[in-house]
């Protein structure tokens, strides 16, 4: 089966893979510093350092291994439940409600569903914060797989099997560019939403071809299929 060449084409694909955070909502709503604050928190009492060189591991992880929480698992063996907790213990209500993208969303044929490095509760809570759950039939969350995050390629491999999607017929949408190579690589198409954050590999440009599309307005991009 031939790859999706065309924007015209994505409205037949049988399966829409979303990324959340930065993705469905925008950067805009300051939640992604609310979690950056809480990680380097969490850190700093975890390896008994300073704030600032807590920060400076967090972000080294980040950049190494997919997630702050797969360089800690790795490096210092910690427990990745309490962490998510901690970490996802954020206010939510700054992000409001997107009746605009609930459209969109409700108009796009084919089987939806989330793909994030977050935990489920997370996930959960900004769906129904949007009210947009109910356009998604499941969550692939890092604990379905295993905490090891994306770009891993084996994740990806994972999430296919495990949700039975055709990668040919099935379109990622994501705000960091590298986490769209497997998907590409695999045969999905790939849609880029450009982040608006402070996160420097969020705003990585895409070096490879594995950028199919890319749009700094999902709503309108969708709505324009």
């Amino acid at each position: 089966m031939e790859k999706i060449s065309h924007t015209r084409d994505l409205v037949n694909a049988k399966t829409w893979v979303f990324d959340l955070d930065n993705t469905l909502y925008s950067g805009n709503f300051g939640l992604f510093e609310q979690i950056d604050l809480r990680m380097k928190g969490y850190l700093s009492k975890y390896l008994d350092i300073k704030p600032d060189e807590a920060y400076r591991v967090q972000k080294k992880y980040f950049k190494d291994y997919g997630t702050t929480l797969r360089g800690m698992m790795i490096n210092h063996d910690m427990d990745p439940v309490p962490y998510l907790d901690y970490v996802h213990d954020i206010d939510i209500s700054k992000i409001p409600p997107a009746p605009r993208l609930h459209k969109a969303l409700k108009r796009l044929a084919g089987r939806k569903v989330i793909f994030t490095n977050a935990d489920l509760t997370h996930a959960e809570r900004v769906l129904n914060r949007l009210g947009i759950a109910q356009h998604f039939d499941t969550i692939f969350d890092i604990h379905e797989a295993g905490f090891v995050p994306k770009p891993e390629p084996k994740i990806y491999d994972l999430l296919i099997q495990r949700l039975n999607i055709d990668p040919h017929s099935a379109v990622m949408v994501e705000d960091i560019a590298r986490n769209l190579a497997p998907a590409a690589t695999l045969g999905m198409s790939t849609v880029w939403v450009k982040p608006i954050t402070d996160c420097e590999i969020c705003k990585e440009q895409p070096t490879g071809n594995h950028v199919q599309f890319e749009t700094d307005d999902l709503v309108a991009w969708l709505n324009a299929l």
